[in-house]
Parts: structure tokens; sequence; C-alpha cells
């Protein structure tokens, strides 16, 4: 009688044992965001260490995450965003797509984008020579290979959240520009951010290296909207650049109407404001570049 009552009580000690803590469990779900269940199992199986719980769920997560890559990476991806971030002197024009507008819009999606645009500006300041000015395009491949602030490769970021998405998911291209210190760097995205921020995201974006004496902080932003909206394929030299006849067909940003007051020219605006443009950038949003690959043959995270 008394042996029957010491099994019972070490069977049932060591289901006690076994059984995931209540606050280490909602401390597991809230820091991970995965399911009840998952972190349940996660706990039992290392014994409620949650380092070791939270490791355990993260490797599985990239598993899965990989393994649907790899089913989904034939599906079009012809939604997305543009990605801009500047700090000081050094900037990044991103674009990253998926296959929905609504996924273009989640916070998750959003949150890869912060994760592969601090990467690409990380990249951007450790290629700066110098004080010099330079530009270069990365494109799916060397995108996938940079690595995050955390170590791992933008590619297993992506494949994490196509993982939980379910939706094909591309990093499809991204710019780097530095400039000298007496030049000024500003980006801008369209549709513009409710809140400002490091990060901002559009369907547009553009990147600005310029100098002026205007005194107003906006000169930057306007033209970074006039290059958006009036998609413009050079700054123009007005000693060899002859305006066009028809101002719809003017490709030169000097002599292009300015957006916000077509009544005077871009070089106009520059004259009257002692503002001198050294270069420009702008992505748009799923547009054929010449080349580089179509969205539809950009492959995924993978």
């Amino acid at each position: 009688m008394l042996s029957n009552r010491i099994v019972r009580f070490i069977s049932t000690s060591n289901i006690l044992w076994q059984s995931p803590n209540k606050s280490l469990l909602a401390k597991l779900r809230k820091k991970t965001g995965y399911t009840f269940a998952n972190c349940k199992k996660a706990l039992e199986l290392h014994e409620n260490d949650l380092e070791k719980a939270e490791q355990w769920l993260k490797e599985q997560a990239q598993q899965l995450g990989w393994s649907k890559a790899e089913k989904l990476q034939g599906r079009s991806t012809s939604q997305g965003l543009i990605a801009a971030i500047v700090d000081k002197n050094h900037g990044s024009l991103i674009e990253i797509n998926c296959e929905t507008d609504f996924v273009a819009r989640n916070k998750q999606f959003h949150g890869l984008a912060d994760i592969v645009a601090s990467a690409v500006l990380k990249h951007t300041v450790s290629v700066a020579s110098d004080g010099l000015y330079n530009k270069a395009i990365l494109d799916a491949d060397a995108l996938k290979a940079l690595k995050a602030l955390d170590g791992k490769l933008l590619a297993d970021h992506c494949a994490l959240t196509i993982g939980t998405l379910g939706e094909n998911i591309g990093l499809r291209r991204a710019l780097c520009m530095n400039v000298p210190d007496d030049v000024i760097l500003t980006g801008y995205t369209h549709p513009a951010p409710a809140e400002a921020g490091p990060i901002t995201y559009g369907r547009y974006g553009a990147l600005l290296a310029y100098k002026t004496e205007e005194t107003q902080e906006d000169i930057g932003k306007q033209l970074c909207q006039h290059i958006i909206g009036m998609n413009p394929t050079k700054i123009g030299d007005p000693e060899v650049d002859q305006p066009q006849k028809n101002s719809d067909e003017e490709t030169a940003l000097i002599h292009q109407e300015f957006l916000l007051d077509p009544s005077m020219t871009v070089q106009q605006l520059l004259a009257e404001t002692k503002t001198q443009i050294l270069d420009f950038a702008r992505f748009e949003m799923g547009e054929v570049v010449e080349g580089q690959q179509s969205l539809d043959a950009v492959e995924t995270g993978g």
C-alpha cells in the first residue's frame, strides 16, 4: 500500500515538474507572439528554461518559414513598398515585394522592412569613402546576403516573415548613397506616412543630394516631392539641354515646371533659393528597371 502511494506521488510530481509555469508561459507568449500550444510545448521540452524555449521556437519558425518560402517562390509579388532611410550623410532606398496590398500594409511586413532598411544603411555606412560621394545599387542576391543587426542573413528574416504571413515575399533592390559633410541628403516617400520616423514607407521614394543657402528646411522635401511626382530622368545642364516644346514631355529636372508651383521651373526655384542639386534617385514600387529582373522573376527570400 505504501509503495503504491510512493509510486503515485513520484508520478504526480513528475507531471507537475514537466508542466510549464504559468507566469513563464505568459512571458514567453508575450515575448515571441507564438501560440499558446507552441509556447507550452517549448517549455515542456526544455524543462521551463525560458531562453532555450524561445530559441527552440525561433528555430522551428525559421524551418517552417524556409519550407513555406520554397513552396511559394513561384507566386507573383506585384505589391509591396519602398522604404527610405537617411542618417546624416548616408541614405538608402529599398524595394520589398509581396503578393497583396493587405500584406504590404501589415505591421509584420513593415517590421521586415525595418530590419532590411537598417541592414542596408549599415552596409551603406561601411562602404563610405572618407567623406567622398558614392552611390551603388544592390540587387536581390546582394540584399539577401546582407546581415541584419542581429547577425542573421536578410534571407533568413525574409523566410521567417513568409512563414508568419503565408505570402511570397521578395527583396528586390536597394540604392545606397553617401555624400560629403558639406552636402545635405534628404529622403522622402509617398504617400507620406502619418508619423515621421527614421524609416518611412510608401509606393514611391526619392533621395536627394543638394547644397543650399535656403533657411527653410522644406526645400529638400519639396524637391523630393517633385522628383516623385514628375519623374525626371536627369538633372539637366542649362548649357546643353534645351527645354522641350511640350512641358509634359520634359525629362530634365531643371526644365520641368515645379510641381508645387507650376508658374516657375525647377531651375528658377534653384536660382531663387540658391540651391544646387548634385544627384537624386527615385524608386517606384513595381517599376520595370533596365538591367534588372521583372517582379515575377524575382526570387523569394530563399
